[in-house]
């Protein structure tokens, strides 16, 4: 049986570039908001998870291979990011009253 390779479409070295550029701006805007306070505490958390979520979503995408692949596929990793992100948030809550239980 002479099965053929089955061929991945990329957008090839330019879409890469772009991402890559895209990531450095990305880190690069991180970087000013860490270190210069131009937000409250709050909020600059809220945009830099924000942004590294951003960050995260395009370096899955492309460089990870993941937007090539089926949408069956993509479509079962949501339940699973959705039960990590529950979990971190019930854990971080919880992380408050153990704050106030702390020796004093």
């Amino acid at each position: 049986m002479n099965q053929e390779p089955t061929h991945v479409e990329s957008d090839g070295s330019a879409a890469y570039i772009w991402v890559w550029i895209c990531l450095l701006a990305l880190t690069a805007v991180e970087i000013v908001f860490a270190y210069v306070h131009l937000l409250p505490v709050s909020g600059m958390l809220l945009l830099l998870m924000a942004l590294s979520i951003v960050k995260a979503g395009l370096i899955m995408a492309y460089f990870m291979h993941l937007r090539f692949e089926r949408p069956s596929l993509v479509v079962s990793l949501i339940p699973g990011a959705v039960l990590v992100i529950t979990l971190l948030l019930v854990f971080f809550l919880d992380s408050f009253r153990l704050f106030e239980l702390r020796v004093r």
